[in-house]
């Protein structure tokens, strides 16, 4: 992906070197991190889900800077710059489809830099459950380390494998924007459990395919794809898919209890996104996925 010399937005907050703790605790062991990511694939829920609730019992988050001022290294700054970069995009290509297919005005997310644990608008939430969007702050949520692991545990390599990230959180802001985040928090609760994880499938297959809504018209507008650049888009969705998922970290698979979406379904579904270039395309609701 051709990013260096663009445009980097100015909705970006780096928060890295600040410590949260709850109650004099700081965040979860790593052991209970693991049990609490299993219980939740095993059960259906979302991890982040678990750990606010598990916050929500303790008292209010503290935040403090350690000891000494955050050091960015070399890589952490390009990483901090590319980020930069591909909200900036999302934010041109936004506006211009919220203008042109909507009639309607895009409104910008912020992105926050944090590193190991962070006090959202959703909760406290460690940097083990990934990147996330929460609808209440309309904030990104990303610890850089993570791509890290999208590497090595997942195999999903390459700029564009990490702009995809970006781009699916975007895309659940798109969804709230549009009141479908609401629509659906309100029939998973009126549902069971099978029927609240096909709607949590069905939120974030769609979010995939705004994300292929987006490397489309981020093309089609400034011609930064390079050889590849599809592909590890399309291997990061599939390398995140609930099957993978499951597969590594309890060595069996429980289709009931997706929550996300099949590597397969969440492929398939950013391509749907990039060989539209239509948020219409993208009604993962009205049918089978």
């Amino acid at each position: 992906m051709l990013w260096r010399g663009r445009r980097e937005s100015d909705n970006v907050d780096d928060v890295r070197g600040q410590r949260v703790s709850r109650g004099g605790v700081v965040g979860i062991g790593g052991t209970g991190l693991v049990i609490i990511v299993l219980f939740a694939l095993l059960t259906g829920q979302n991890p982040l889900d678990l750990l606010g609730q598990i916050a929500a019992q303790q008292d209010t988050a503290t935040t403090s800077s350690s000891g000494e001022p955050y050091r960015e290294s070399a890589s952490d700054r390009e990483r901090r710059d590319f980020v930069s970069v591909v909200l900036a995009d999302t934010e041109d290509v936004w506006h211009a489809v919220f203008r042109d297919q909507l009639g309607r005005e895009y409104q910008e997310p912020r992105l926050v830099l944090f590193s190991g644990a962070i006090d959202s608008g959703c909760g406290f939430a460690q940097a083990a459950v990934g990147p996330f969007y929460c609808p209440p702050d309309r904030k990104v949520y990303i610890d850089l380390d993570f791509y890290d692991e999208l590497q090595r545990r997942f195999g999903a390599p390459g700029d564009f494998a990490q702009a995809y990230v970006i781009a699916h959180e975007v895309g659940h802001h798109v969804q709230n924007l549009l009141g479908i985040s609401a629509k659906v928090q309100d029939a998973q609760r009126r549902a069971g459990r099978d029927a609240a994880n096909q709607l949590s499938v069905r939120l974030e297959l769609q979010a995939d395919c705004l994300a292929g809504v987006w490397a489309r018209d981020t093309e089609r507008q400034k011609q930064v794809l390079e050889r590849g650049d599809l592909e590890e888009a399309l291997g990061a969705a599939a390398a995140v898919g609930d099957d993978r998922i499951q597969k590594q970290t309890q060595g069996y698979v429980v289709p009931e209890s997706f929550t996300h979406g099949s590597a397969a379904q969440r492929s398939r579904w950013f391509r749907q996104g990039f060989d539209s270039g239509s948020i219409d395309a993208c009604d993962t609701f009205g049918g089978a996925i």
